[in-house]
């Protein structure tokens, strides 16, 4: 067998693993130690007196891995956005955005949905986890429509939903993975986020609002509350800006010169200024245990994932799979844009067996260079591009596009984390239910992603405008 041959089996072993309940960390260092060891034997002619040098040179390769790529200073934002989210709920900031929202938009038809989708949303720009965010509002807004006489599926289902927002509106711990896995700016991605999360959010809010024209008594909207009552809510969820605005100076000076800091500081001083709020709101050292220990749990289970991922990683570098598989991609003879919605329907597939962080350290790989190749290459100019995008533009582009995708992942059975988290949280509500309630939300995700490849602009108008991307 030669190297490429070696590749595919390996993959096909770590897909088993995979699909036979096998967490992905285990299976992809597994499977990437065993695709070492078998290339590096290979090379050996099969010798059975060079196996243990094989066995030696691949465990030396393989522990090379963890030290080296989780020592990057990117990474160090995962557990500060992480740790935001946590705190941002001791200080009581979740339902500070919730009741402004069902204050200000509780009139529309689906009101209390439509709260929970844009409260989730303004609960994203400080929590970098969707798992978090899930588990948050489950606790918040599903009592608050079971009492207005929401359907329980669809109220955990729009919990789910919304949940997955964290994932693409900044400060968020994919975007990060990503930016490491393409070798591309963590602040310009961060800045790409922000357009889209909210267009996301806002084809959310249009679902739930049709829904609840067209189906009596889906969602009966919340009024009652005058507009003196409506701006006096407005002042608890001022501390968001705030935060986000920290972050967001420290990614881009917007005075002109250089940045304030690197997005590691802006995300380590935002946790200290939720942590000053969470005290002042009356945060104890209980919810302060809770809030670390959570924390530090979510960030072992994204390393523990990344560690193992990228021990496959190497060995699909060794096998040649990237370079491969970019030159079939590009071989094809359709329609790049064909070729592109295909890949992206290969992740919706994936998305329905792994995990989001999961999928795209395995898959990122091998794919984002066929991408950057069908689009023509890295240096190619919009005009002369497949996609209508320059190549930097594109590496942004893609990256957003790709995190969406992801995020169907989070509601996907049967492995869709964020419906687990919720019916956790809610043991009235089985996974089952809410899934079932979570899957209108498929159609909203579909017709985001394709006004994202439709209009890159909505995508790259942030990055062009303060980094000249």
């Amino acid at each position: 067998m030669d190297s490429i041959e070696i590749g595919l089996v390996v993959v096909g072993i770590m897909l088993f693993m995979v699909l036979i309940g096998m967490r992905v960390a285990f299976a992809a260092a597994l499977a990437g130690m065993l695709g070492l060891i078998w290339i590096f034997w290979a090379k050996k002619g099969y010798d059975p007196t060079e196996f243990i040098w094989a066995l030696t040179v691949a465990v030396k390769t393989a522990g090379q891995v963890p030290h080296s790529k989780i020592a990057s200073q990117a990474l160090s934002l995962i557990p500060t956005f992480i740790l935001i989210g946590y705190l941002a709920y001791y200080a009581g900031l979740t339902k500070a955005l919730f009741e402004a929202a069902k204050r200000w938009v509780g009139w529309m038809p689906g009101g209390l949905a439509v709260s929970t989708v844009f409260a989730t949303a303004g609960f994203a720009a400080v929590s970098g986890a969707s798992v978090a965010t899930s588990a948050v509002f489950a606790r918040i807004a599903i009592p608050e429509m079971l009492k207005e006489g929401y359907d329980k599926r669809f109220a955990a289902g729009v919990v789910a939903a919304a949940g997955t927002l964290a994932s693409l509106i900044p400060p968020s711990a994919i975007l990060v993975i990503y930016a490491i896995i393409v070798e591309q700016d963590v602040g310009a991605l961060l800045l790409a986020g922000f357009i889209p999360g909210a267009f996301s959010a806002v084809i959310y809010a249009a679902l739930v609002i049709g829904l609840a024209m067209t189906i009596k008594g889906f969602g009966p909207p919340v009024g009652g509350f005058t507009w003196k009552q409506r701006f006096a809510s407005l002042p608890g969820a001022f501390p968001i800006f705030f935060v986000v605005a920290i972050i967001i100076f420290f990614i881009y000076n917007p005075f002109g010169g250089d940045a304030w800091g690197t997005p590691t500081e802006g995300g380590a001083l935002g946790a200290f200024v939720v942590f000053l709020m969470a005290l002042y709101r009356g945060m104890r050292w209980p919810q302060l245990k809770g809030a670390l220990l959570e924390t530090a749990k979510l960030t072992v289970m994204i390393f523990s994932i990344i560690w193992g991922v990228l021990i496959f990683v190497r060995f699909l570098g060794f096998a040649d799979l990237p370079g491969v598989f970019s030159d079939w991609i590009t071989g094809l003879d359709q329609s790049p844009m064909l070729t592109l919605i295909f890949i992206l329907l290969a992740y919706a597939v994936l998305g329905m067996f792994m995990d989001a962080i999961g999928m795209l350290l395995l898959t990122l790989p091998v794919v984002y260079p066929a991408v950057i190749a069908l689009n023509g290459g890295e240096m190619v100019t919009a005009a002369d591009s497949a996609f209508g995008v320059s190549g930097a533009g594109c590496a942004i582009w893609f990256g957003i596009i790709v995190v969406k995708m992801a995020e169907l992942a989070l509601i996907t059975p049967p492995i869709g984390l964020n419906c687990f988290v919720v019916a956790g949280v809610r043991p009235d509500i089985s996974v089952q239910e809410v899934f079932r309630g979570a899957s209108p939300f498929f159609v909203a995700d579909a017709l985001t992603i394709a006004g994202l490849i439709a209009f890159p602009s909505i995508v790259l108008y942030l990055p062009n405008l303060l980094l000249g991307v």
